[in-house]
This record gives structure tokens, sequence and C-alpha cells, in this order.
């Protein structure tokens, strides 16, 4: 997520310190400048056990690659899989290249504007339809059809097929995640309420919510679920809605099923269940809950590590639904470069990183999300792994998976709806006049498209 790890930066420096430690410092200081430079090159034969043959160095394939989601977490492993790539494939360098989430949008989109894409770049989903119909990425089918040893089976299907455009593979999934609903077990039973269970629909939640209010103190809330636009076409998906119509030319989340939507997710706040952004001041949601001022949350998987050390009892269920069952869907994916001079090499890399059982290896170990793998005896390392003791609700959560609607003005379409949200909440129009005054909009944004 900022700069090349692997470059040769400072080779000059660390190569005078090797020869320096090879011939000894007294001896080093008596060597004139002339000498050092004539002899540079028989150092480099005498030390090949150490520092390789420059020869096949510089016959390799350099493969850039642009990552986010390595940093800042997870720079090492990524390191690791780069150097059980280059063991694997000795005559292909890959050159990392990272920025914060925050910035890796902005910065991968002036670098395909400056016609400097990386050959190999990781996109989310949500992203995905946006540089695959503006014609960024590789179709990634050549390849994959002359690589005989692959199988698109290794991938879980969802994950693998969200990445296909119009018959086009654009991408291999490195990894997905979900939202579930987390549960602090001491404000549970300090309240005297029972835990969530699998079996919860909305009814439940909102009874749950209004014993939890009545016993917990001040300050303390039974629920967090924000009135936006990532929770709301999910909740949508509850409800038995969809956001967009089939040919996604016509926005639909202003039907009834929306309207229940966002009245579950207003009413959480409105009943005081859930904390307004006065209430929570300068505290994160995560940070609320993490500071046991939260009994149910609603949020992603990422955050496991995050809590594994609060001083109290929690788990996690599947969220409940409201007329089905419905979770989130979130992927991320290799893509590679409609414009890369390596089409092939950019493969390797990105089927590498994304299925190899050395790569799955270091990613599961590490908890860097969870590859989309279909391989369930893989998967059991992370499964085995606590906090959390329930798991298995990850999977669960997968059998009924909402993805984004996205289309190419994703970042406008968002501001947009969230913009009416927003004014649902505060009270300063109705829900149903936001979601028509929101469906609008939208419909004014995908007649461009």
């Amino acid at each position: 997520m900022k700069s090349s790890l692997w470059g040769f930066v400072g080779f000059g420096k660390g190569l005078h310190g090797l020869v320096h430690h090879l011939l000894g410092g007294k001896q080093m200081k008596g060597i004139k400048k002339k000498i050092w430079a004539a002899g540079i090159a028989g150092a480099l034969i005498a030390t090949v056990g150490l520092i390789g043959n420059p020869t096949v160095a510089a016959s390799k394939t350099t493969v850039n690659f642009f990552t986010f989601t390595s940093v800042p977490d997870h720079v090492k492993d990524l390191a690791a899989m780069v150097a059980a790539f280059e063991k694997k494939n000795p005559t292909i360098h890959i050159n990392v290249q990272s920025a914060s989430y925050a910035d890796y949008f902005t910065k991968l989109k002036t670098r395909v504007a400056g016609n400097q894409t990386p050959d190999t770049f990781e996109l989310n989903y949500e992203n995905f339809v946006t540089y695959a119909a503006a014609g960024t990425l590789l179709d990634l089918n050549k390849a994959s059809k002359k690589d005989v040893g692959f199988k698109k089976s290794v991938y879980y299907g969802k994950a693998y097929d969200v990445f296909n455009l119009r018959g086009k593979q654009y991408g291999v999934p490195s990894s997905f995640s979900t939202v579930v609903m987390y549960y602090n077990k001491d404000l549970f039973k300090q309240a005297g309420v029972a835990t969530p269970t699998a079996q919860w629909d909305w009814s439940d939640e909102a009874a749950a919510a209004a014993a939890l209010k009545a016993k917990l103190p001040e300050g303390t809330y039974a629920d967090f679920q924000p009135t936006q636009f990532w929770e709301f076409y999910k909740v949508l998906g509850q409800a038995g809605g969809k956001f967009l119509s089939a040919d996604k030319k016509t926005a639909t989340f202003n039907k009834q099923p929306g309207i229940n939507a966002l009245n579950w997710l207003v009413q959480k706040t409105t009943s005081g269940y859930t904390p307004t952004k006065a209430q929570m001041g300068t505290l994160a949601d995560d940070a609320m809950f993490k500071a046991g001022k939260i009994a149910m949350y609603h949020s992603g998987i990422w955050l496991f590590d995050a809590f594994k050390d609060v001083p109290f009892g929690w788990d996690i269920v599947v969220e409940p639904g409201g007329v089905t069952p419905g979770n989130h869907f979130f992927a991320n994916a290799v893509v590679a470069s409609a414009k890369t001079k390596n089409p092939e090499a950019a493969w390797k890399w990105a089927k590498f990183m994304t299925s190899d059982p050395a790569a799955v290896k270091i990613r599961l170990a590490a908890n860097w999300e969870i590859p989309a793998i279909s391989d369930k005896k893989a998967l059991s390392l992370y499964l085995s792994k606590t906090p959390p003791a329930n798991r298995a609700a990850v999977f669960e959560a997968l059998k009924n998976p909402v993805t984004p609607p996205v289309i190419r003005q994703q970042n406008e379409m968002q501001d947009t709806v969230n913009a009416w949200l927003e004014k649902a909440l505060n009270g300063s129009v109705s829900v149903i006049e936001a979601l028509n005054s929101a469906a609008k909009d939208v419909n004014a944004i995908l007649a461009k498209e």
C-alpha cells in the first residue's frame, strides 16, 4: 500500500560493504580508488555464490506489481511470496510497488492516464468494472489456456466469476472477505439477554437490541450498523430487493424492499440502538467495540486480529437476514495491464500469488484475509485459529453472497446514494423521498454509461 521493495536501491553501498568485509577493514583502507573500480568485476565473480550470477540476473524478465492489500501489515508476507515465486521461476523478477488503500486508486488512475500502468496490480471488485470496461486490463484467457496445469476449479467459484466481463477473464481472485455480526458476550450476560444464533432474523435482532438498551449503562450501545451505501445494498438484498435492473439501466432500490431496508437501518439510530456521529465523538466504530461500548457490531472479518486481545469475551455469528439471508461478498484480484510486454510472466505471477500452495500457506498463517480457493483442507488452518471460536460463520456467510452493484461511474453513484441516505437519517427528507430522489439521480448517471 509505497515504493518498490525489491529494487537495487543501495546496491553500491551493499557491494562496497561486502568487499570490505571480505578483505578486512585495514586492507580496504589501503586500496586506491582506481584499483577498487578495476577489481569490482573480479569481486563479483569471486562472490558469485553470495550475490548470484550477473548474466542470469540481467536476463531476467521484470514484472512490476502494484499492491494496496499488503500495506502496512503484510509487507513481510508479500516478500515471502515473492521469494517463493522467484525460487520457482528463476527467470522472472517481481518488482513490488505499493500504496495505502487511501492513496492507491488515485495513484493507479494517474499511472494509467500517464501510460505507466504496472504489469500487474490489485483491484477490488468495486473498481474492477471501471478498469475492465475502459480496456485497461489484459484478457487472461489466452494465457490460462496455454497453461496446461491451470484449473479454474482451484478458485472459489463466485470469487473467480465476478472478475469476468462479457466472457473475458480480466482477473484472478487473490482473497475474499465478508461481514459478520460480532457480539460482546460480557454485555449480553450483564443484560441477561440470550446471545445471537445463526437462526436470527431482523425481528430477533430488534428484540435483543431493545432488551440490551434497557439494561446497558449510558454510553454503551446495543447495536452498530451505519446508514450508508455499503450497508444499504446488502440490507436491500436481505429484504428481497435488487439495487439495479438486470441490464443495469435502471435503479430499482426505491421499491418496497428498498423502503423496508432503509427503514431498518434508520430506525436503529433513531431508536437509540446505534450511536449517532455526535455520540461517537472522536471514536471510530471499531474502537467503540474494542472499548466494550457496543454489544452487537456489524463489520468485516478483517478485524479479527484487532480484537484478539480485548478484555472481554466475544464471538461472531452470520448476520441476521430479513425475508431472506444475505451477506456481503468482497473480493480482491490480481489483474494485468493490457499493455504489458510480458503477458505470460504476468500470468504466472498472478496465478502463483492467488492459488499456489506456498502463497496460500503464507496468507493463511498471516491472517491476510482469506485466499479465494476451493480447497477445504488448505482452509482448515484458518478455521482452527481463535478468536473468534465460530469462524465457520465466515464460510456460512458465503452461501448467500450479495455483491456490490458496480458500474463504470462507481464513485459518483456511491456518493449520490450516500448523500440521500444521510438526509433520510437526519430526518430532512422521508425515507421514500430519499430513495426516489436517489433513484432519479442514479438513473441520470446510468444514462451516461
